[in-house]
């Protein structure tokens, strides 16, 4: 099985955020920029986030770990594995906000979403052949690797 992930360069990142926004449109309903943050009511949550501390930055996203800890420890079998790209995925029909997988989290990539009281992480923006925050890194900080 093909597993893809998103890796970082923290020498490359220059914390413009551009990931973010782009995140927030693409699981935006409407797609589009100005509606996703002006008229989303709620407003799409980013998947990823943007740390800083002096002139490093970093782009915290999910790891879609190959021993996922937060699969282990979802109580309702929310967090799951994508069969077809290892990806680690949230059904939120099945989670029921007990934040149990963000505690579990090595990274802090997973995220409560305190509106629909679930938690979203990083999905690989699937229907997209490239994640959002991966097409839109003006300095390609975020790129895409394959690995068996």
């Amino acid at each position: 099985m093909i597993a893809t992930r998103i890796t970082v360069s923290d020498q490359a990142c220059i914390g413009c955020r551009l990931c973010e926004i782009h995140c927030v449109v693409a699981h935006s309903r409407s797609g589009d920029i100005l509606k996703a943050f002006k008229k989303e009511s709620p407003r799409p949550i980013s998947r990823v986030h943007v740390e800083e501390k002096g002139p490093l930055s970093l782009a915290i996203r999910c790891l879609h770990c190959e021993d996922a800890p937060c699969i282990a420890a979802c109580l309702t079998g929310a967090m799951h594995r994508d069969p077809h790209n290892s990806a680690v995925l949230s059904d939120p029909d099945r989670c029921m906000g007990c934040w149990t997988c963000m505690m579990v989290c090595p990274y802090g990539a997973i995220i409560r979403d305190t509106f629909q009281s679930i938690a979203i992480k990083c999905d690989l923006c699937p229907g997209l052949a490239v994640p959002a925050c991966v097409a839109h890194c003006p300095n390609e900080a975020l790129a895409v690797v394959e690995a068996l």
